[in-house]
């Protein structure tokens, strides 16, 4: 029987733990001596307190005191220099993590749309014919909605991209003027607004933050391009009562099962959150 690799901490958690301690060892070694400091130059005055400076006053302390008994106060230091650094450690991570979404959509957003779709389909970029319009059948088919979910949680689920409804497999632009005309609003932000609601019942709420949708002509014909940012937690699809968990692979999206679900998830989902 195979024995399970050991459970790997975290980067982030890894990242706390660093910062936790040199906080605390920061507390007893720097705050605690500020705060006596404090209270000698404060309280001389009011207080028979025998020493001239504080100097005095600080090694006198250590040499009356036991060193038990400056053991809780300096615990109280360590425990506040340890909260204060962990505070501003979660604070700063999400400061570096809005930057990196900024500069990766900067940069997915300058990218030349003609460019990408000469280039064809990769792992970032996928082409989808429409939204819910049945080219074969011409008529609206809304279970095709559920393909572009599949698509934009694979792309969050793995690097990013950018996902391009109004072109085929094969790079011929259709436009989704047909799929408009099957919306209540029939005109692009009645398509974005669709997007949305998809994104919000199949992935969740906290999902759309990671979808922006652009409308570029592209040989007279609009197309809908939307770039979605990669998650920095696990997205699942839900599909009835299920959770279903897909990710981009090469040119394609695929379904995960449980056991590849997790590898993927502990084994390099989060290199990036470190």
């Amino acid at each position: 029987m195979k024995s399970r690799p050991p459970k790997q901490i975290s980067p982030f958690i890894r990242r706390l733990a660093f910062h936790g301690v040199l906080g605390a060892i920061l507390g007893v070694l720097l705050l605690h001596p500020l705060v006596t400091a404090v209270f000698f130059l404060e309280f001389k005055s009011q207080f028979d307190i025998p020493s001239e400076s504080i100097w005095d006053f600080a090694i006198t302390r250590l040499q009356t005191n036991a060193w038990f008994e400056l053991v809780p106060m300096s615990a109280i230091f360590a425990l506040i220099g340890a909260s204060f650094a962990i505070v501003v450690s979660i604070y700063s991570r999400a400061l570096e993590t809005q930057h990196r979404r900024a500069l990766w959509l900067e940069k997915e957003l300058d990218m030349n749309l003609l460019y990408l779709v000469d280039a064809g389909e990769s792992e970032r970029l996928e082409f989808k014919s429409s939204l819910r319009w049945d080219q074969r059948k011409h008529e609206s088919n809304k279970s095709l909605e559920m393909v572009v979910a599949k698509s934009i949680v694979g792309l969050m689920n793995h690097r990013g991209g950018s996902l391009i409804i109004g072109i085929d497999d094969d790079g011929q632009i259709i436009g989704i003027e047909a799929d408009c005309q099957t919306l209540r609003h029939k005109n692009t932000d009645g398509f974005e607004r669709a997007i949305m609601d998809l994104v919000r019942t199949t992935l969740g709420a906290h999902a759309c933050t990671l979808v922006h949708c652009q409308f570029p002509l592209i040989d007279d014909r609009q197309v809908c391009r939307i770039v979605v940012e990669k998650a920095y937690a696990p997205i699942y699809l839900q599909d009835g009562k299920v959770a279903r968990y897909f990710v981009r692979t090469g040119n394609s999206t695929r379904e995960l099962d449980a056991r590849e679900a997790q590898e993927h998830i502990t084994q390099g989902y989060h290199v990036e959150n470190q």
